[in-house]
């Protein structure tokens, strides 16, 4: 896919819609041509990319940055004042922003954000934000971008029409697929529950799958909640995400799976797109996805790239596998004997120093090692935020951890460190 969109952004002057599965590469596919377009040395936005949703635009933004290549990026996405937000656009002088449309709206109707200069328009996962939902907010943002030269489209699945506002001119429209077909690396089964109320079926299939890590995708905020109670009050390590959220919330929860402190991730749609997280082992379909779409970005979240997965649809007694699903799927019947709910290998600390106190990665390493008395390979994925910092380490190490660095300094600082819960 990176040669074809190399050829279409840099050697041709037309609008681009692109279709590919999720896990194939779509927004590193962009960014590395989209970033030879950009002036780095230009303090003025440049380039706007719209998503659906605020873990997209997080994720997006972290992806340009760990490309090294220059140019200044902001996520911009509800559920925080967007005074705070406008602070710091004034600090950065983002190139790039990475924003979800109302956000965005907000941001250019006040003034915040200059569009003059804004020739790239990227919108991913566009059969989303252009859905009905999004369309006023759309329509307002892409009016108030009135320079924009180049427009380029994205997603694992179509719209059913591209509105008139988006200005689509003389268009490329492509498909990619992955290496391989998304289906043929996905092993699909169905479980049947004896009962309307499968929570007990979910339970011995969530204990057949052991360690791995998984996705259990629920159509409702009030069942997401239900079921992760449900599942904690059984012994597993669960994560819940769901628009309902707070932001913290939500991203502790996908910090914690993705790092390997929680196996289980519990959520609605919102999960389905946009979320980048290595290496998911299984998607469980608790309740039926609520369409076909719905459907390929749920599986898109296993078999990333060139990987395999499985995936499982529980059943309950009147419920039966959807049309559109074509691929045969095998009836997993469960063993009578199961074992007990496994543990995650990794455990999250909250450190309460961050970028803002000089603290870096080899700072946190070097504290966690010295102090904690960790070898380097019980030390997972560490995050630095600006006033705090994440650390993943060996849950068998956990205990010996908080005693040992509790009261302690890091660069002669002292600080609160806790177990993310």
């Amino acid at each position: 896919m990176q040669m074809d969109m190399n050829a279409a952004m840099l050697h041709s002057d037309k609008d681009i819609i692109v279709l590919s599965p999720t896990g194939s590469g779509k927004t590193l596919a962009y960014l590395l041509p989209l970033v030879q377009l950009l002036d780095a040395g230009k303090d003025c936005l440049q380039a706007v990319v719209l998503v659906p949703g605020r873990e997209l635009a997080l994720q997006s933004a972290t992806v340009l940055k760990d490309m090294g290549c220059g140019l200044r990026a902001m996520a911009l996405y509800g559920g925080r004042p967007a005074m705070e937000e406008h602070r710091k656009m004034r600090e950065v002088r983002p190139q790039v922003v990475f924003a979800t449309p109302g956000r965005m709206n907000d941001h250019l109707v006040k003034g915040n954000l200059g569009a003059f200069a804004v020739k790239w328009l990227i919108i991913d996962e566009f059969d989303k934000c252009l859905a009905l939902g999004f369309r006023e907010e759309m329509n307002s943002v892409i009016k108030q971008l009135r320079r924009v030269e180049r427009r380029v489209l994205l997603s694992a699945t179509d719209a059913e029409e591209i509105p008139m506002f988006v200005n689509m001119r003389r268009t490329i429209k492509a498909s990619y697929l992955a290496e391989g077909n998304v289906a043929e690396r996905i092993a699909l089964y169905q479980v049947k529950s004896p009962q309307k109320d499968k929570l007990e079926t979910l339970d011995r299939l969530l204990r057949y799958a052991g360690s791995k890590s998984s996705v259990v995708f629920l159509n409702y905020r009030d069942s997401v909640e239900r079921t992760a109670n449900y599942l904690r009050e059984k012994g597993f390590s669960v994560s819940l995400f769901h628009g309902g959220l707070e932001q913290k919330k939500r991203e502790d929860a996908l910090y914690k799976f993705s790092n390997g402190s929680a196996n289980i991730l519990v959520c609605t749609d919102l999960a389905s797109r946009g979320l980048d997280i290595p290496d998911i082992d299984n998607i469980v379909h608790y309740h039926l996805p609520e369409s076909e779409d719905g459907y390929v970005h749920r599986v898109g979240r296993t078999a990333r790239w060139d990987k395999s997965g499985k995936a499982c649809f529980v059943l309950g007694p009147e419920e039966r596998m959807p049309d559109y699903v074509e691929q045969e799927a095998e009836l997993l019947e469960l063993p009578s004997e199961l074992p007990p709910p496994a543990e995650p290998k990794m455990a999250t600390v909250y450190i309460g120093k961050g970028k803002k106190d000089k603290i870096s990665k080899g700072d946190i390493v070097g504290f966690l090692c010295k102090i904690g008395g960790l070898a380097n390979g019980e030390i997972g994925r560490i995050d630095v935020k600006d006033r705090f910092c994440y650390a993943a380490i060996n849950r068998e190490k956990l205990s010996q951890v908080l005693e040992k660095t509790k009261g302690e300094k890091i660069k002669g600082v002292k600080t609160l460190i806790e177990v993310v819960k």
